[in-house]
């Protein structure tokens, strides 16, 4: 018999993972949500029960797997009564220490990728990191992992963290660039699109050259009449402006070094 989760959050993380493990035969006993909305919406979509009420959450179910901001831990995780089940929670940047007040049995599921609700995603390529305070509890986190990926691993809290700062670097840092690549275009009419085939080169170039080597671009070689001018045409945007010559400067001294 498969094991029953409830799903403590209903954001982008919550919706792809619960989704993908009803798909590969968990049952999705319940969904908390702070919002009537959002807990309906994935409940919908897993028939199951939901709730808005930390107090609600019902201690029935076999696994909990926590997909909170970390800020939230605090607010609501102390109003459950987990009945010593296995907890889990998805975040890259709490150690598992995190709740182990909160029960005997604990562990970390960290899928390292990004995700939106309404995008699916191939989770037999996405990597997931598991941490566990037991042996038995090891081995039930690689048994779900395996359900939905090919690639487990087992990965401390003190090397998960810097996992993750690297990814806020390499993804959410990035994806910031695009926004202002895009707000850079409407300053003369110029679709965003116009960027897609550079974007998609430069992340299929990482897989195949060390980043490293992979720079191009007027900064590494510090080509100061190329910079003036994009600094110049950027001064109406301080902000910009100044990002723009902080990575610079960056991306400069780095490769001096190399």
């Amino acid at each position: 018999m498969s094991q029953s989760i409830t799903f403590i959050g209903a954001g982008n993380l919550a919706t792809r993972l619960s989704v993908e493990l009803k798909k590969s035969g968990f049952k999705i006993k319940q969904v908390y949500s702070r919002t009537n909305k959002s807990a309906k919406e994935l409940a919908d979509k897993l028939q199951s029960d939901y709730t808005t009420s930390p107090k609600e959450i019902s201690d029935g179910a076999d696994i909990y797997f926590v997909a909170l901001k970390d800020s939230a831990f605090e607010e609501v995780l102390p109003h459950i009564n987990f009945q010593n089940k296995l907890v889990v929670h998805c975040s890259g940047s709490m150690p598992l220490s995190a709740i182990e007040k909160y029960s005997l049995k604990t562990g970390v599921f960290y899928p390292l990728q990004t995700f939106s609700k309404e995008r699916p995603v191939n989770f037999k390529e996405i990597p997931v990191f598991i941490e566990a305070n037991s042996p038995e509890n090891e081995r039930t986190l690689l048994h779900i992992g395996r359900k939905i990926s090919e690639k487990v691993l087992v990965l401390n809290s003190e090397k998960r963290i810097y996992l993750h700062i690297a990814a806020v670097f390499v993804c959410n840092f990035v994806n910031h660039f695009y926004t202002i690549g895009e707000e850079v275009l409407k300053m003369k009419t110029l679709p965003f699109e116009l960027l897609r085939p550079l974007i998609l080169e430069t992340a299929l170039k990482v897989q195949n050259i060390h980043p490293v080597n992979a720079q191009t671009g007027p900064a590494v070689r510090m080509d100061n009449n190329v910079i003036s001018k994009h600094l110049e045409l950027l001064k109406e945007s301080p902000e910009f402006s100044s990002l723009y010559e902080e990575i610079t400067q960056s991306i400069y001294k780095y490769h001096q070094k190399k």
